[in-house]
Parts: structure tokens; sequence; C-alpha cells
């Protein structure tokens, strides 16, 4: 009874018609599938030998049914009867050996079991049933055992992530581990926040996700429902039904869902309760900033993917234009209140969008706008959500695409406006927002003072002034602002310094020694005038 067969390697399938006929035990009478081809992979649960004229009597379901064919009926009646009565306790299969009374099936046999759809098997040889009962019981019972242990794992596995605080992209994570299935969480207004894809990808298992899960169905407990046949479990949150985990269907021909599966989106569906207590930021506001981080990281597998994310959670991904807005907080804390009140302020506008925080004290806004509408006065109202006190948060905009995998441009460039934007700079006049057309020169400089280049360039152009200044009490350096300031008018440079003429002509030439400079060059000045815009940006004015 050396038997091998998949079921009785330790996996979850469990042992089919089929199955059990590719057993060496029975293969050796060599079976042949007479009706009920499409029963063949209905799940036998237990092995009946019988020669009695009623045997469903001691049937439950779900048996191998084995017979010599020596109880059966003489008459048509009642082999239809004998047929229907197995066929109404969900017998899997009817074997019957055609060694002793028949070496063919009846034809009033055959007949009505095609009618029930009740799958009619032959043994050309003899077979020892009780061998094959041996056999096929042990494979069940040691399925039933590793089940037991199997589901032991995934009790002791969702009660660590309980015990450890997880959150609920760690719970759902584990289901589609676990499952080997794709399992998504979403909201009561079916706007999917965690996808979890096994097998496949985000876009397949989110395209149209709203209208699929609408068709779906509300059922009650873990069910399996809708035309696609997901399983769903509700998922709740103080005493009220807050949203629902959906475990897909592995494709169409793909395995059933099977105790275990319902055992682990049961176990997922009290997880991501108790996390909902654990995690008071709303759950949408996190898969706000997770889709936000992604599409600005680019960690997205594909274009697609990263569209059908943001249309699960309500972002209209085509038609639609792009603007990123970044809202910096001068304390560089006091983010979730700030994302918050953005959210509300984007929700006022009636434009479609994310909203997440991308770093400590740094906000980020998605704008969808429609193919017509203009973005500004949209940036202007969510502006005004934006937290008050001085100095201001500094608020900037990238400039406007047309595909949501453009929006990481969108993103950059309005980081780099928020680079070029030190605190307090006062806004352009009738604005709330800094844009890329406000960054000139000094602006840019101060984007770039970190770098030991520019850094350079400023002392070689300066250095020798500055010490001077510092040596001798002197304000050469203003002096020498004024004068490009004015484009080169010794007299305009000396009113505005206060000077004398003279007393402005014998600075200037002292400059021009000290730096080895010709204060008449267009050149030289322009290198000195952008060099004292580096020091300005250095020492932050």
């Amino acid at each position: 009874m050396n038997e091998t067969h998949p079921a009785a390697q330790g996996t979850a399938r469990p042992l089919t018609v089929a199955d059990a006929l590719a057993l060496p035990v029975l293969a050796a009478g060599q079976p042949l599938v007479v009706t009920g081809e499409a029963g063949l992979d209905g799940p036998v649960r237990w092995v009946h030998i019988t020669e009695l004229t009623d045997p469903a009597s001691f049937l439950k379901g779900g048996e191998l049914v084995l017979t010599t064919g020596m109880p059966l009926p003489q008459d048509a009646a009642g082999v239809r009867r004998y047929v229907d009565e197995l066929a109404d306790v969900g017998a899997a299969a009817l074997v019957i050996e055609l060694v002793r009374r028949y070496h063919r099936p009846p034809d009033a046999l055959v007949d009505a079991c095609r009618v029930r759809g009740l799958p009619l098997v032959t043994l050309a040889k003899d077979v020892n049933f009780l061998e094959v009962t041996q056999v096929v019981h042990a494979l069940l019972l040691g399925n039933q055992a590793d089940a037991m242990r199997r589901t032991q794992r995934v009790h002791e596995a969702f009660t660590a992530l309980t015990l450890r605080g997880a959150g609920p992209e760690d719970v759902v994570r584990a289901a589609a581990e676990m499952s080997g299935r794709t399992v998504v969480l979403e909201n009561l207004v079916h706007q999917a926040l965690i996808c979890e894809p096994s097998g496949g990808t985000v876009e397949e298992a989110l395209t149209g996700w709203e209208h699929r899960s609408r068709a779906t169905g509300t059922g009650e407990g873990t069910v399996v429902q809708g035309p696609e046949g997901w399983l769903t479990a509700p998922v709740t949150y103080q005493g009220e039904r807050w949203g629902r985990v959906a475990m897909l269907p592995a494709g169409p021909d793909g395995p059933a869902f099977g105790p275990e599966d319902r055992t682990v989106l049961e176990r997922t569906a009290m997880a991501l309760t108790v996390a909902r207590l654990i995690h008071p930021t709303p759950w949408e506001h996190t898969a706000h900033r997770n889709a936000l981080r992604d599409l600005v990281e680019h960690r997205h597998h594909s274009a697609e993917d990263a569209r059908a994310r943001c249309a699960a959670l309500g972002l209209p991904a085509d038609r639609s234009r792009f603007v990123a807005v970044l809202v910096d907080l001068p304390s560089g804390g006091g983010g979730q209140e700030a994302e918050a009140r953005l959210l509300q302020g984007l929700q006022a506008t009636g434009v479609a969008g994310l909203v997440g925080e991308l770093a400590p004290g740094r906000v980020g806004v998605l704008l969808a706008l429609r193919p017509a509408q203009p973005w500004r006065p949209v940036v202007e109202q969510v502006c005004g959500a934006v937290p008050g006190g001085e100095p201001r948060p500094v608020v900037s905009v990238g400039s406007e695409v047309r595909d949501l995998a453009e929006s990481a441009r969108s993103f950059r460039e309005a980081a780099r406006v928020a680079e070029a934007t030190p605190g307090g700079l006062p806004l352009p006049e009738g604005r709330s927002f800094h844009e890329l057309s406000d960054i000139g020169l000094r602006r840019l400089l101060y984007a770039l003072r970190e770098d030991t280049r520019i850094q350079e360039y400023t002392e070689r152009q300066l250095g020798r002034l500055i010490e001077h200044d510092t040596q001798h009490g002197s304000d050469l350096l203003t002096t020498l602002r004024h004068y490009l300031d004015a484009a080169g008018n010794k007299t305009t440079a000396a009113r505005r310094g206060g000077l004398a003429r003279e007393t402005m002509y014998q600075r200037l030439r002292t400059i021009e020694r000290l730096l080895g400079r010709d204060l008449e060059s267009g050149e030289e000045r322009t290198e000195l005038h952008v060099a004292l815009a580096a020091l300005d940006a250095l020492r932050a004015r």
C-alpha cells in the first residue's frame, strides 16, 4: 500500500475522483469512465463498499461507492431508483466491477447515471476493494492531519502579526503569501486601498475595480459570490462594517477556494479589525500616501499598474491632466494634520486627487484636472487649506502633465522650486504658491548653495575683498554691490551709497586692485555680480 499521489504530499488540494482512479490499486483494474466525466474533479471524502440494494441510507455525501454489481435491481425502474438515491445523497462516483455478475454495464444503469450526471466507472479486472479502502482512507486521514497543521500555522501566523501590532499592509501581504492568491482590501465605497497581487499584476487585479466590486454584491460572512467568484469577508470597526477583504480566484482554470482559503481570509479580516483599532490614521490617507510615494519614486512595475491602482482609489487616471503640489512646513513636523486639512481642501474644490505626506514636514498633492480645467484657481483653493502661522509653509507647484506616468516629473519640478525658495520669501503678487517661472538667478544659486563648486567660485571671486573689509573695518563689498546693481553707472552707485563721486572712484580703484579685475569690462562685472548673488545665497539672505 505504498501509494503516492499529489494529495498525499501535504498540498491543500483535496483528493478527487480522478485522483483516486489514478492510484495504482485502482488503476490495476483498468478503470473506464462511462458517464459523468464532468464530475471527476469532485472531491472524495470516503470510500464505501456495498452490496446492498439501498446503499444511500448509509452515505453522507462525497463517497466513492464500490460494488460488484450483485445488488443491482433487475428492472429499469429499480436501477433508476438506485442511481437517484446515490445522486441525491451526493455520492462522488459509482465504481462497478465487471467480473462476477456483469461483463458490460447494463444499459439501464448507464442511462440513469448519464441523466443524473453521476460518474459511472467500470473495472475490467478484479480489484481488492478492501485494499482500495485502506489506501484512500489513509490518504484522506493524512490530508486531514496536514490540513489541521496548516490551519494551525495560519492561526499562529496571524496571532503573531496581531501581537506585534502589524499594519494593514503587512496583514494583507501575509494573506496573499499564505493563500498564493491576490488579496485586496477595500472600503465601503469600493475603493481598493491595498492590493497584494499573487501570480499576476496590479493592473490585472484592479482594472475596473469599482464596477467589478459593486457587481460582486455584499454577502454576509465569508462567502464566494459575484460573477467572478470572489471570496470575501467583512472588516468591521467599532462594531460597524467598515469595508471588506477580497481574495480573487486564480484564473478560470485555477483551483476552487478550499477550507484553508476561508480560514486565511477570516483571520485576515479579524487581524485587520484589530489593526484598525491600533492604527488610528484613516487607511484612506495611508493608501493615498503610499500611492503618491510609489508614483514619485517610480516604484510601480509598469505605467499600467500605476493607472489601475490610482483609478481604484478614485483618481481618474485617463483623460485627465495632472499637476503636482508640494507643501513644506517650516517646523518640519505636523505632516499628518496638514495632510488631513489639505485633503479637506481638495474635496472642497470638487477636484479628484491624492494627498499624502512624502517626507517629514513635506506633504504632496496630485491634482487630476478635467481636460479644459485651469489648474491655478484649483491650487489657490487648495492653498487656502494650508495651515497658517509664521513663517508660512512654502507651497511649490510643478508643471502640468498629460499622463499619470509623467506625474513624477511634475513632482521633481515642484521639488526644484522648493529647493530654490528660502523660508519667508515673499510670494509673487496675487499668488499663494511658487512655480518654475519664479526661479531666477538668485533662487537658482540658492538651490545650489551646498555645491562646493559654487562655494569655491564665490570665494575665488570675492574672498580677498571680504578679508580686507574684515581686517580694516571697511565696506568695499557694499560699494561693489551698489556699482554692479547700477550696471556700472558710478554716479548712480555713489548716490545709492551716499558717497561723493571722488570717494566712489577711489573705492572702485581699490576694489580693482584687490581683486585684480577691470570693472569697466562687462564680462568681468557679470562674473562678480554672479559671485555676489551666490554669496547672498550662501548667507541665506
